[in-house]
């Protein structure tokens, strides 16, 4: 077994659209492995997120 790495990058960030995609990437087999916030300068809120999902994979499937 091999462990994947999946990241989704989102500048939409909402609790509504980080729900869409974890449950998107979950539904499709990956776990939630964290979740990484870009910051700006001029506001509180993120500018953007980063959502890392694994998987264990069989070594023969990584080539595909």
């Amino acid at each position: 077994m091999s462990l994947r790495y999946r990241v989704v990058e989102t500048m939409t960030v909402t609790d509504e659209a980080l729900d869409r995609i974890m449950n998107a990437e979950a539904a499709a087999g990956w776990t939630l492995e964290s979740i990484r916030f870009a910051m700006s300068d001029a506001s509180r809120r993120p500018a953007m997120a980063f959502v890392i999902f694994t998987r264990e994979v069989e070594i023969a499937d990584e080539a595909s």
